[in-house]
Formats: C-alpha cells, sequence, structure tokens
C-alpha cells in the first residue's frame, strides 16, 4: 500500500481527485466507469476537487457510475427499507446531490453523469448488488474512509467477516456515534441515529475493486491514520485495514492526522 502525507484535506481532495481522472483517462469510452463513493465527511474534499478538476480539463463523466457503499434502513410494515431520500442522513440524498449534482453543475450537458447512474444497494436483494458490480466490469476506482473511533468502513462493524458481500447489518454503537458529527441534523442525540444499514461487505471491496482510495484528514482521525497505515492486512478489530489487502492501494493523509 502507497502512503501519502500531504499539507491538509483539501490537498488531500485534489490528490485523490487527480488519481481517479487518471484512471478514467485511460477508460474504454461507451462502457460504464464505477466509482465506488462513501457518504459522510471524509470525501468531500474529493468530490469538489473532481468537481473542479472536471470542468477545468473538460472531462467527459457520461461513462461514470456512482455506486455508493450503503445506506441507512428504517422498517415500512415489517420490511426493511432504505431511509427516505428526503432524509438529510439518507445516503441516496447524499450521492444525488453531494456527488452527481456537484459534477454535473458545471459540466456541459454531453459530458454529465446519466440520472440512472446512481446505484444503491437494495434491501430486498442485497446479494444482487455484488452481481450488478461485477456483471458490470467491478469497481474502477474505490473511494475509502474510516470510521474514527471504530474504524468502521461503509457500516461494516468490527469484526466483520474477511469475505463479507453486501448485507443488512446493525450498526456498531460507536459507529453511530461517529454518525452524531457527521449529521448535525441528529442534534446529538443517539436514539435518532439508525440502528441497520445495508452495506457493502469487506469482500465487496477487496475483490471487487481494481484501485482503492482512501482518505483520512483531521486530528480526530489520527487514531484511524495510525492503524491504517501500519496495517499488513486486515485487522478484524478495525475492518477499514481491508484496504491494506486490495490491489492497488493508496492512502493519503493529511498531517493533522498523520500527526507524527
Amino acid at each position: 500500500m502507497k502512503i501519502h502525507v500531504l499539507e491538509n484535506a483539501d490537498v488531500v481532495g485534489e490528490a485523490a481527485a487527480t488519481m481517479i481522472l487518471e484512471v478514467l483517462s485511460e477508460h474504454a469510452r461507451g462502457t460504464p466507469f464505477l466509482l465506488g463513493c462513501p457518504g459522510g465527511r471524509s470525501p468531500q474534499t474529493t468530490y469538489a476537487a473532481l468537481a473542479r478538476q472536471a470542468v477545468a480539463g473538460g472531462v467527459d463523466l457520461s461513462d461514470l457510475v456512482i455506486v455508493m457503499m450503503d445506506d441507512y434502513l428504517r422498517a415500512v410494515a415489517e420490511s426493511p427499507v432504505r431511509e427516505d431520500p428526503a432524509e438529510f442522513h439518507s445516503c441516496e440524498r447524499f450521492g444525488r446531490h453531494e456527488i452527481v449534482d456537484r459534477l454535473n453543475r458545471d459540466l456541459a450537458p454531453e459530458h454529465r453523469i446519466a440520472d440512472d447512474a446512481l446505484w444503491l444497494p437494495d434491501p430486498a436483494d442485497p446479494a444482487a448488488y455484488d452481481d450488478r458490480i461485477r456483471e458490470a466490469g467491478g469497481i474502477a476506482v474505490f473511494v475509502l474512509a474510516s470510521g474514527a473511533g471504530d474504524g468502521h468502513i461503509a457500516f461494516n462493524p468490527p469484526h466483520s467477516a474477511r469475505d463479507s458481500r453486501t448485507r443488512i447489518v446493525d450498526l456498531a454503537e460507536q459507529t453511530r456515534r461517529d454518525n452524531l458529527a457527521t449529521f448535525p441534523t441528529f442534534e446529538g442525540d443517539l436514539d435518532r441515529v439508525p440502528t441497520r444499514g445495508i452495506t457493502v461487505g469487506l469482500g465487496t471491496i477487496r475483490d471487487l475493486s481494481r484501485q482503492v482510495v482512501m482518505v483520512v484528514h483531521g486530528a480526530d482521525k489520527r487514531l484511524a491514520a495510525e492503524r491504517l497505515s501500519r496495517a499488513g492486512g486486515l485487522e478484524p478489530d478495525w475492518p477499514a485495514t481491508i484496504v491494506a489487502d486490495c490491489a492497488n492501494a493508496v492512502l493519503l493523509l493529511d498531517r493533522a492526522a498523520a500527526g507524527d
């Protein structure tokens, strides 16, 4: 795994965006280019930089498919469904507004991401998500982030199976506490954070990605930076260390996260 320590979160985002566009530039036009995307705070600078660089370079994003990692679930008539996209913490809302709309905003119409090129797992058939990704040729680049308190990646809790696939999970309490900071609309009330989610698995990330870029920045991610930078493979109590088992893995840290 290649590790780079950069000045700050914005520089981390610029570096990640540059890597994504370099891979895209070698992509066969007219075929799907799957970009794996987390929600939350960590990838925001990457998405902002990707939007800027795409406009500045006149890049065509019409082949881009945004593959979201996870979403919260709520129960409706005994069956779990994804969170209402009208809710601020919905990952579908995040994917639509914070990624697709942001990337499309200043692009020429013919260079924009298609309306139906935002993928999310279906709670009614989680396993179909892996099949869909595989049949589309796999994820060209997966942007990854690590939970600050327990190393969750997507919604995978500590001690998730190395070969786990897309599935419904109970959210770890520490993951829910981490998400209080991610979504201020929870108003610091842990009881308002959903307790279940649907998530890609560790095996989904490892086996279906051709390249991964882990972005870690901020002093609150110092423990995450330490755990990830020394990992030689998956450490079960910190699921994000699966990055060390992935092909073409890059870890981008800022100085605040890297510490000494």
